[in-house]
């Protein structure tokens, strides 16, 4: 039971680390100090984004499968996405400000879907193969 809840840990600690390690990546696609081609402030820092949003929902939901948390993932990335149509004056107000412009973005893009589903589904590959290594790992110890 120990060894679990130990486990359960590590895992939540990685799943965190990898998170702000995304996070600070995303910005750094944000960022006007650094001169990126076009194609990286379009697309990767929505890549980045939903890979963050991923690693977020597999720390809160450790033992849920790949297929569920790429699922609620997908779920939540394109709600926001989609909520983009949604143009009120109290949502606006909201967009406009740093934070506000990085959680809810400004307008609806069909390629931000298309960034979204290959962020989250790289976060599957990644989770996937760690915890692959993980087992392989362990198996050759016991």
């Amino acid at each position: 039971m120990e060894f679990k809840t130990a486990q359960k840990v590590k895992l939540h600690g990685l799943y965190l680390a990898l998170t702000l390690l995304t996070m600070s990546l995303g910005l750094v696609t944000r960022s006007s100090m650094v001169d990126f081609p076009q194609w990286v402030h379009l697309y990767l820092g929505d890549f980045l984004w939903a890979l963050m949003v991923f690693w977020l929902i597999c720390s809160l939901k450790p033992k849920f499968t790949n297929m569920q948390l790429a699922m609620i993932a997908l779920l939540f990335a394109y709600s926001i996405e989609f909520s983009q149509l949604y143009q009120g004056d109290w949502l606006n107000t909201i967009r406009h400000t740093k934070l506000g412009a990085l959680v809810f973005g400004f307008g609806f893009k069909v390629s931000d879907l298309a960034a979204y589903t290959l962020g989250i589904g790289f976060g599957v590959f990644i989770k996937h193969t760690l915890l692959n290594q993980k087992k392989k790992h362990q198996l050759h110890f016991m």
